[in-house]
């Protein structure tokens, strides 16, 4: 297998994370998205969008999305669990998943996408557009800390992908300027406990 993968990725961190907690070591490449390397007819023909990460199989098949390839690696090596074990816990991994890409990471991307510097020359940004998701995001953070209060992690008392995608967003967040408020306690616990992780600089 090899893994395409950008380094300051957001997305991308989250597969080398995941990678990391299950202790699995793919070989990967790295691809120059300023240089338009992910534009390249040989990129897109193993993933017509463009984007990364790509997790590229042995036989040639390529997975793209990292929720997917997270999900394909968590099929093959089943341990530690990070998308829960039975029914109630798998269901309960993928919901706090789903709220943390709509609710955190979603919005972070796009107040990037909308405000960032490497963006600029790219796209058409509406910097009103950042400066709302900025105040929706203020009100995620508050609920979000509301959830964390007497669990340790987000969706419940294991680290697992919900963690995973929300602690990328984080790390997103200090890049725009959109960080955790000293007076949501238990959210600033919870990022403090996952960013000590050995995993966490994967």
């Amino acid at each position: 297998m090899i893994l395409h993968d950008l380094p300051a990725g957001m997305h991308t961190r989250r597969v080398r994370i995941f990678l990391a907690e299950k202790g699995l070591s793919v070989t990967t490449r790295v691809v120059d998205a300023v240089k338009g390397e992910n534009k390249t007819d040989d990129f897109l023909r193993m993933n017509p969008m463009g984007r990364l990460p790509v997790l590229q199989l042995d036989d040639g098949t390529a997975i793209a999305e990292s929720l997917a390839i997270c999900r394909y690696l968590e099929a093959l090596h089943p341990q530690p669990p990070l998308w829960g074990e039975g029914a109630l816990e798998a269901a309960r991994v993928d919901m706090w998943t789903r709220r943390m890409e709509q609710q955190v990471s979603t919005p972070m991307a796009d107040i990037f996408l909308h405000s960032g510097d490497f963006y600029r020359s790219r796209i058409v940004q509406v910097p009103a557009c950042a400066q709302w998701l900025r105040e929706q995001v203020s009100q995620t953070l508050a609920w979000l800390d509301r959830e964390l209060a007497g669990k340790p992690f987000i969706s419940g008392p294991s680290y697992t992908m919900a963690d995973i995608v929300a602690q990328c967003a984080f790390v997103l967040g200090k890049a725009v300027a959109v960080r955790i408020p000293p007076e949501h306690a238990h959210l600033t616990r919870w990022f403090a406990d996952v960013s000590a992780r050995p995993t966490a600089r994967a």
